[in-house]
């Protein structure tokens, strides 16, 4: 009955939350104590520039990136009939660490938590999935002393489930963009992609398939990002 009373609690304080809406926010915002400490749990944000710069908004595509975690099974293989004869295998599998399939609240997530269940991780099988950001949302990291982390419910682009599930989520965006598990399609370009891009033109000027002019203004635009620390 009192986890009944809790869960119940608990739902009724996250409704309250979702009344809460910004129009815009920013990743300093999120680390600004004279702001963050005026922002409610679960608060909507309609728009939001994160710490590489990308500007987030609702429709907007992003792309699952690369695993950066694992989760190993361990299942019991008998031996024909020998009594005391299985024998334990183990298979280590690839899985997202930031990512998550459904939703990160409601009624099913917190009465598998009371139930000591986590929420099932997305598999390898993600990686490279066009997504759509349906919603962003921000919550501290604690007490609202700590700042804010944004999560992002995740659709496809065509409507469709993700199997069994309709949303996928991204638990902590910021922490998602540097362990490489996502990525939004209008970040601007890191270091090493720029010198890549450098490396790849002068390829392509050596080899004669790309001509001097195209190739200095590639180098032109290359060298700011190259040259930013």
């Amino acid at each position: 009955m009192k986890k009944l009373l809790f869960a119940i609690t608990v739902l009724m304080t996250t409704s309250a939350f979702s009344q809460n809406q910004l129009n815009e926010l920013t990743f300093n915002d999120c680390e600004n104590s004279g702001v963050f400490e005026e922002i409610n749990n679960n608060t909507k944000i309609l728009k939001y520039t994160s710490a590489d710069g990308s500007v987030l908004e609702l429709g907007d595509t992003l792309v699952i990136g690369t695993p950066s975690g694992s989760i190993t099974s361990t299942t019991a293989v008998g031996a024909g009939h020998t009594v005391g004869a299985a024998k334990a295998r183990s298979r280590t599998q690839s899985n997202f660490t930031t990512i998550i399939m459904g939703r990160p609240a409601g009624v099913g997530s917190i009465i598998n938590a009371m139930n000591g269940e986590a929420p099932e991780n997305a598999s390898a099988k993600m990686q490279g999935e066009i997504v759509v950001i349906s919603e962003m949302r921000v919550s501290h990291k604690g007490s609202k002393k700590k700042p804010l982390q944004l999560t992002i419910l995740l659709g496809e682009p065509n409507g469709r489930a993700f199997g069994i599930f309709k949303n996928m989520s991204v638990l902590d965006y910021e922490k998602a963009v540097l362990a490489g598990e996502i990525k939004s399609l209008n970040a601007p370009m890191t270091r090493e992609e720029a010198i890549a891009k450098l490396k790849e033109s002068k390829d392509l000027l050596d080899l004669g398939i790309l001509k001097e002019s195209d190739y200095e203004k590639i180098k032109q635009e290359m060298t700011p990002i190259i040259m930013k620390k």
